[in-house]
């Protein structure tokens, strides 16, 4: 007899594979279609980088680590949702860029960069004629991300038989 696995294990294969999901458009963007990005396009991947790990280490531990490990993953989310939101306002110059490189500042003694970097304010469209930026779409997936995982850890688990 086959035995099922733990929800919390699925749910934490499940994010890591949805935040993998996010990296790899976002590479392939970059590398197959030529798009490059900014320093703020950057900063968002790092949280996804953060969930990818804790969905994976989610996947591991008992009932309530998993979910105090996926909690940690909504918080990451939420820090991307809010860089990415940043973004979006730099985008549509409702403020500066906090990044000084966005700003073309560059910091004393640093290197040039390889390639030159994109304008943070300049907003990138993947998908022709419709008029959601990349930081937006992020800014939409991070966010749905995060409110469909919160009340996955906020339900209270099943037993398993």
């Amino acid at each position: 007899m086959r035995r099922k696995a733990a929800p919390q294990r699925s749910a934490g294969l499940i994010v890591a594979v949805a935040a993998l999901a996010a990296l790899g458009v976002a590479y392939y963007v970059q590398d197959v279609v030529g798009l490059y990005p900014c320093p703020l396009c950057l900063a968002e991947r790092w949280p996804y980088r953060i969930v990818i790990l804790l969905g994976l280490l989610a996947a591991i531990p008992g009932r309530l680590l998993a979910r105090v490990i996926l909690a940690l993953a909504v918080l990451a989310l939420l820090g991307d949702a809010a860089i990415a939101f940043v973004h979006v306002g730099v985008e549509y110059h409702w403020w500066e860029s906090p990044l000084p490189e966005c700003n073309g500042i560059l910091n004393a003694g640093a290197p040039l960069p390889l390639t030159p970097a994109k304008p943070c304010d300049e907003p990138t469209f993947l998908i022709p004629h419709l008029p959601v930026s990349m930081a937006a779409m992020n800014f939409l997936y991070a966010a749905a991300f995060a409110l469909a995982l919160a009340s996955y850890v906020a339900t209270k688990p099943r037993r398993i038989r």
